[in-house]
Formats: C-alpha cells, structure tokens, sequence
C-alpha cells in the first residue's frame, strides 16, 4: 500500500504543484520521493511508500538498467511476480513485486501485462522511447486511482482525489477529477511539450472470466462439473490459496475479526497458514465495538476457537461522532451506509496503527458482494436477477466496500487484503449456476457456510450465524449504531434546511437529515465534487428508505427467533 501521483504537462511551477502530493502522505509513512521525467520539465511523479516488499531497494518510480527509458509508479501487490519471473526467466534487478510489470510491457505490450497480473493495482507506466503513457487499475478496483485531464493535454494522477483537487491550471480554474475506472487500461499518447492525448480506453477483464495469469498458476487441478461436492472442494482450494499467496510480506501480518462468518473464515484459515509457514509471531486479531455489541462477543468466541491474540476495542457514542469530520475527508464519499460502516473501521485502523506493529491487515470485504450475502438476496425475484445484482454490486465495489476499506485503513498507514475478491476465486464463484448462489432456508450465503461446515475451522453458531452490518453490528441491537447517530444528526440539521435542500444540493439532494449532515462535511472538503457519487448505496426489491439491513422486515423477523 503506496501513495502515487504523477503530472503530465503542468504548466505552473512543479515546486508548489508538488504540495498537492503530501495530501497523500499517510498512504506511504516510511518514505518520500519526488523525481522529474528527464527530458519533461513539466512532467514528475511523486511516491510515498509504506515498505512491504523489498524494503531496500522498493523506492519508486521503479526504474531499471535493462529499460532506462521506462519508468513506474504503482500502488499494490502483484502476487504471482515470482511465478512469472520464473516461468519467462526474467532477470530482475531488485526484490519488488511491481519489476514485472515492466518485464512484461516490454516482452508483449500493456494488454498482455494488465491481464497477466494476479493481484491488486493501481499504476501510472510511462515509455519515453515509445511516447507513451499508461494507466491501469486492478479489476475490482481494491486499490484506488484518481485522474485529471484537460482539453489541452495536462494530466494529473493520484491514489486519491485530494491529492489533484487543488493542483494549478492556467486552462481550467476547476480541474475536473473522476475515479480511474477498475478492470480498465489507458493508453496515451506523449506529446514533445509533455502534455497528453488519449488514445484508447479498454476493459480488459470481466469479473466473471477466468483470468489469463490462470495458465500459470500452480493451484492444484480443479475438478470439473457443478456437483455440490465438486463445487464445495474446488472453493475450499481455491478460497485456501486466495489466502496463501497474500502472505507475500516482510511486515508483520493481522486480521480485522468483526465475529461475521466472512472475517471468521479468513481469520481461521489465515492463522492455519501462518502455522504452517512457520511464521514466528501469533497473529493479531482485531474486533471494534460498543458495550453489548454482537460482534465484540462472536468475535471472542472466533478468537477464543482459533487462539489468535485478539484485541477488542472499545468506543462510545461521542467518539464516534467526534470523528465523522476526520471519515468523511478520508473516504471522499457522504454516501450514507459507507460513512457509518466507516466510524468502526477508521477507529480500529488508528488503535492498530498506534498500539501495534500490525501493518498489512487481512480482512472478510467483497464476500456480501460475491456471495449474495445481503439480506435483501432473500428478496430476489429470481436467481437470475439475484446473479446480476450481485455482479453489479462487485462493479461498483469501488465506489463503496473497496472504498472504505481502503481509505480508512490507508489513512493510518496500514495495508489491507481481500482474499474473497482473489480473481481465481472470484470468477470461479460467479461462473457457477444462479440457482446454487442463492439464499437457502432463509440463510444467505448457504453455498459458502456448506463449502466449510466440515472443516471445524470456526464455531458451528459462528458459521451459520445471520448477516450483521458491520455498522450495526458494533452497537447493541436495542440501539444501533444508525440510531444514535440519526439521533445526534436530528439536533444538528433544522427542518428549515432541509426544506431547502434540493436547491442547495441538486446533485444527490439528501433526503434525510443524517444524509444533509453528511453531504455538507462532505462539501465543506470537497466544494463541487458531489459526482464523485453516482447514488447512493440502497437495498434493492424492498420499499426501506434507509441501508441499515436492521430496518428490513427479513432482519427484524430473524432477530425476534
């Protein structure tokens, strides 16, 4: 987990330009690098680091002796890099998983190599021999890419948006800034002045395809058909490796544990590979919650089961609220279910930062997506609607989950990974018929607690225990977490303001006063970039006015049991 950020073509000075890249800094607290593009007076890339990989020898932009004129910033992890060095007997000059990208360009061009990459990414290539310039982002969109670009040519590239916002330029007083697309590359063109030109804009993977670095994987054989014990073994195999091939570090690995079924699985097989790894450290385990929180008490009998070294940590009320302000800038969002499910994981993020040598942090995110997991799937018209709404869902990770986990995690310097949004798991899961995906005997994610029902890798009632938000799950059920902060909101937003709302906010006018609250913190950062949020987050087939799954009919039904 780096922070990146590149300028094609500026036209004010690259010294205060430059400023706008320490916007970012908390992506990347062990190091800094700013470095001009030889030739380009108004070209540089800015990079801070947080050392995972090859701490000696991993500053950025990568360049190497074998391709003086190509030079790479990029943001992520590519976990098959030794495979492919291997298999293509590649000569590497340094220990850095992100090397092979420019093997790769250089062996068989950027379509090759975006699809050849197992792992998640965000990266800016440049090819000064070939005048080019590349961007490309991982296809579920897990580490983040911002970009500007101005009728003229000037381009600005950064991990987040607050990196760009308040860069110069004579042309455009108001840079307009859009999130980089996940699953896509650009190619474009690199003009002698240092200004751009695109040329093309490809989506060059679909969540349900097999990916193309599948040919070289050393996963075992899987079998083949859709019998359910075929099926049930082939994602055991594949969730198992999902896990294995993240343990890719030199820093000191933990896990969020909120007690659900999705970090409890990742947790347990993650603690059974550090075991057999020979890893020297106990994992660490982290769960956040107020007093009488479900998830606190699931989360210890997880701990207890699997003999993590579990930490709990305890908030209240007023601390969340206190910290809506710091979110809100962090995510770049008001969307309303992700700034609350965004409190717990920002305040766990800054206990882990601070009181532990945790850095790259494991995590259940992009299972409710993949594997039908919210309750409203118990809604679905049909298996078929359920399937599309769960690849929709998975597209538009990025602009939500993938989001707050990585900005609330980032913005204390730690590094998470997704093993449910693993590329070979993923499309193995979305390939397989609707009708196996589906919620069963009012449980959803069925096929997901059958496939490890065996494995006494967590407690049975863990296993099978019911969908809780993350956002709700960290408060009693007698007063959720949605609650107490509508309840502080109501006192904050008058219904004068809200009567006005559609005309001060025409884009996404909220409805709701939390809604109100939010949007103007949001505004008050980020003035004109309402955007950047395409809706809001809602439940589909269900008439609730509110994303909370504690007001749906399915919840309240299974909570009375």
């Amino acid at each position: 987990m780096c922070g990146i950020w590149a300028l094609f073509g500026s036209d004010d000075c690259l010294s205060v330009q430059c400023l706008s890249a320490m916007k970012i800094a908390h992506r990347g607290p062990d190091a800094f690098r700013f470095e001009n593009v030889n030739g380009y007076t108004n070209c540089c890339f800015g990079f801070h680091r947080l050392a995972v990989v090859d701490q000696l020898f991993g500053m950025q932009p990568i360049r190497v002796k074998k391709y003086p004129y190509l030079w790479l910033c990029y943001n992520g992890e590519i976990y098959n890099h030794k495979k492919l060095q291997h298999h293509f007997e590649f000569e590497y000059q340094t220990k850095v998983d992100g090397e092979i990208i420019l093997h790769l360009y250089d062996k068989g061009g950027i379509e090759q190599t975006v699809c050849m990459l197992d792992g998640v990414f965000a990266f800016i290539l440049l090819d000064t021999a070939n005048k080019k310039v590349f961007l490309g982002r991982d296809t579920y969109g897990v580490r983040p890419l911002f970009k500007a670009v101005t009728e003229d040519g000037f381009l600005a590239v950064c991990s987040e948006a607050k990196g760009l916002i308040n860069l110069k330029h004579s042309m455009t007083p108001f840079l307009k800034v859009e999130p980089f697309l996940p699953g896509h590359y650009e190619v474009l063109d690199l003009k002698p002045n240092g200004k751009v030109a695109s040329v093309e804009m490809v989506k060059y993977h679909n969540c349900r395809d097999e990916p193309l670095h599948a040919l070289y994987d050393s996963v075992e054989k899987l079998f083949p058909g859709f019998e359910i014990e075929t099926v049930k073994n082939n994602l055991r195999i594949l969730f198992d490796n999902a896990i294995k091939k993240r343990l890719m570090t030199d820093r000191r690995i933990g896990c969020l544990l909120s007690g659900g079924l999705d970090s409890s699985l990742v947790a347990a097989i993650l603690l059974k590979q550090l075991k057999e790894a020979k890893v020297q450290y106990p994992l660490q385990t982290f769960a956040i919650g107020m007093e009488d929180s479900p998830d606190l008490l699931a989360a210890r009998k997880v701990a207890n089961h699997i003999g993590s070294e579990h930490h709990e940590v305890l908030f209240n009320s007023e601390e969340g609220i206190q910290v809506l302000d710091e979110v809100i800038f962090s995510l770049e969002t008001y969307d309303i279910t992700t700034v609350r499910a965004s409190v717990g994981m920002y305040l766990i993020s800054k206990y882990i930062r601070k009181n532990t040598d945790s850095v790259v942090i494991f995590s259940g995110e992009g299972s409710d997506e993949l594997t039908q997991g919210y309750i409203y799937f118990h809604k679905a018209p049909s298996p078929e609607k359920a399937e599309e709404e769960s690849e929709r869902l998975l597209k538009e990770l990025y602009l939500f989950d993938v989001l707050r986990a990585d900005r609330t995690t980032a913005a204390h310097g730690l590094e998470l990974r997704v093993p449910f949004l693993d590329h070979r798991f993923s499309s193995y899961y979305m390939s397989l018929p609707p009708n196996m995906k589906t919620p069963k005997n009012g449980i959803e994610k069925h096929l997901l607690r059958e496939t490890f029902e065996d494995s006494n890798l967590i407690p049975k009632e863990i296993l099978w225990r019911p969908k809780e938000a993350f956002s709700d799950g960290i408060t009693s059920v007698k007063n959720s977490w949605f609650r107490i902060l509508q309840e502080y909101i109501d006192h904050q937003v008058d219904d004068a303001v809200m009567a006005s709302a559609a005309q001060k906010f025409a884009v996404n006018t909220p409805k709701t006063k939390e809604a109100y609250y939010y949007r103007q913190i949001f505004e008050r950062h980020y003035p004109g970039r309402a955007d950047w949020l395409p809706h809001y987050w809602m439940p589909r087939w269900t008439s609730a006015t509110d994303p909370s799954a504690r007001t749906l009919t399915h919840y309240k039904a299974t909570a009375k049991a």
